[in-house]
């Protein structure tokens, strides 16, 4: 297995491809702001996005960003677009992300990262301690996760 960072994969269209085949729809638009050229707009010039592969096989992907659909701005940096392909779960692959993000975050000088969702107890499993309830963008609600870097 390999983190391979997007933006310095040489077939950027096979990739945001296998993003696209997520059965998700917050996938399906990664894949869409990827392939117009919006991704760094809405995320900020600096965000990433990360792909768990084993050889040419996507198996999980997640973003890392400044700007997440919660609109504030006083946290950062944030994770987001966490998927794991559902042939691929139960394995924890999603964890070899977060670690890398929270990796890419300490090295920035952060003391912590933020994911925002609607999913009570996943990301709990993964060292992520609740924070608050926050609307985002859209207007709904959204579970606001912290998780402190060592």
């Amino acid at each position: 297995m390999q983190i391979k960072e997007f933006s310095q994969t040489e077939n950027k269209d096979y990739w945001i491809g296998k993003i696209a085949q997520a059965d998700w729809s917050a996938g399906k638009y990664l894949a869409q702001i990827l392939r117009d050229g919006s991704f760094y707009e809405l995320c900020g010039s600096k965000a990433k996005v990360f792909l768990l592969t084993e050889e040419n096989e996507l198996l999980s992907f997640c973003s890392y960003a400044e700007i997440d659909d919660v609109p504030d701005t006083s946290l950062k940096p944030w994770i987001g677009f966490a998927y794991t392909f559902p042939a691929f779960r139960g394995k924890r692959l999603i964890a070899k992300l977060l670690d890398h993000a929270c990796s890419c975050a300490k090295e920035e000088g952060c003391d912590a990262v933020y994911v925002s969702t609607d999913q009570k107890g996943l990301y709990e499993n993964f060292g992520f301690e609740f924070l608050q309830e926050a609307q985002d963008r859209r207007g709904d609600m959204s579970l606001v996760y912290k998780r402190l870097l060592e």
